[in-house]
């Protein structure tokens, strides 16, 4: 007789819930759509319609132009593939060492190490810190006249490197990218805590050394992680902006005219079109080839991916 009101209970509830109509789940979900169709979806298509056009972004005389952005962009403005050879060597640079000293870093403090929790808060602070700090703090140490770099090699040399301005620039930007592995290093030390131990400790019993664990156990069973730490990075670092412009040493977020050329990269040069150029459509035509090219290079990453990375497949998932 008790358990007669709980059946009840789940019965009046299943029935509840049937009774609500498919359109409150479009209710509940109604701001995301509106944002994403009104901030994301509309922009992606003025932009579109912009990119076949000479708009200048204030004058109300702009007409149709057709293919003429694009066509000049692939053919006729050897700046622009300059600075996109320059960002995918960037990307080429950055991307695997960040994944690569992030791994590094989550395997060292997955040990059992005296202040083990102390060190991980040390590597993962440095990704908590703002950009625009980060790189006032870069351009103090590298500065020519005033920087700690310059400072402590004065004791060794009289002459001063202007760190700053090219071809110092490039590996300058490079250091501060890598300043934030903290982040990927905690996302490669979850996935270090599920691999099962006793896999590790059986082949340590068969005479395997710690590198041979590490290459042929730990590393394919969180490939999905550093696949996906690949992902994020070259999609983010082929998009960087902001950095270069505040590492210049005479240059401001509002101002893009002294960055050096070594670290001028392809999100820079769009900048430059659109706020110094006032060639809006020209501007957008750069940006629809860079998101059709990186939505190539994302293809061509996931279909190269299937050689490398494994995914566990629970036993009994197949009949």
């Amino acid at each position: 007789m008790a358990q007669a009101p709980a059946a009840t209970t789940g019965t009046s509830r299943g029935r509840g819930w049937r009774r609500y109509r498919s359109s409150t789940f479009y209710l509940f979900a109604s701001p995301w759509i509106i944002g994403f169709l009104v901030l994301t979806l509309m922009p992606i298509g003025y932009a579109l319609g912009v990119s076949f056009t000479n708009y200048d972004g204030a004058s109300p005389l702009w007409r149709w132009v057709g293919f003429r952005n694009y066509t000049e962009l692939l053919t006729s403005d050897p700046a622009a593939m300059q600075s996109m050879l320059r960002t995918l060597l960037f990307t080429a640079i950055v991307v695997p060492l960040s994944v690569g000293i992030g791994l590094m870093l989550a395997l060292m403090v997955n040990r059992r190490i005296r202040a083990r929790g102390t060190f991980r808060a040390i590597f993962f602070l440095p990704s908590v810190v703002p950009v625009v700090a980060t790189a006032i703090m870069f351009r103090l140490i590298f500065n020519r006249d005033a920087g700690l770099l310059n400072y402590i090699m004065s004791f060794f040399s009289d002459s001063k490197i202007t760190w700053l301005a090219d071809p110092y620039a490039f590996y300058v930007l490079v250091i501060m990218m890598l300043w934030g592995c903290g982040a990927g290093m905690v996302i490669i030390l979850a996935a270090l805590q599920d691999v099962p131990v006793e896999l590790e400790e059986a082949a340590k019993i068969d005479g395997a050394s710690s590198w041979r664990v590490i290459r042929s156990i730990t590393i394919p069973l969180i490939s999905p992680v550093l696949y996906f730490q690949v992902i994020t990075g070259v999609i983010g670092t082929l998009q960087i902006l902001v950095q270069p412009m505040l590492l210049a040493e005479t240059s401001s977020i509002a101002s893009s005219a002294n960055v050096p050329q070594s670290t001028s990269l392809f999100m820079v040069e769009v900048y430059n079109e659109y706020f110094y150029n006032q060639r809006f459509g020209y501007g957008s035509a750069m940006l629809w080839v860079f998101f059709i090219f990186i939505l190539t290079l994302t293809l061509v990453l996931q279909r190269l991916s299937k050689r490398f990375v494994f995914y566990q497949v629970e036993s009994g998932t197949e009949e």
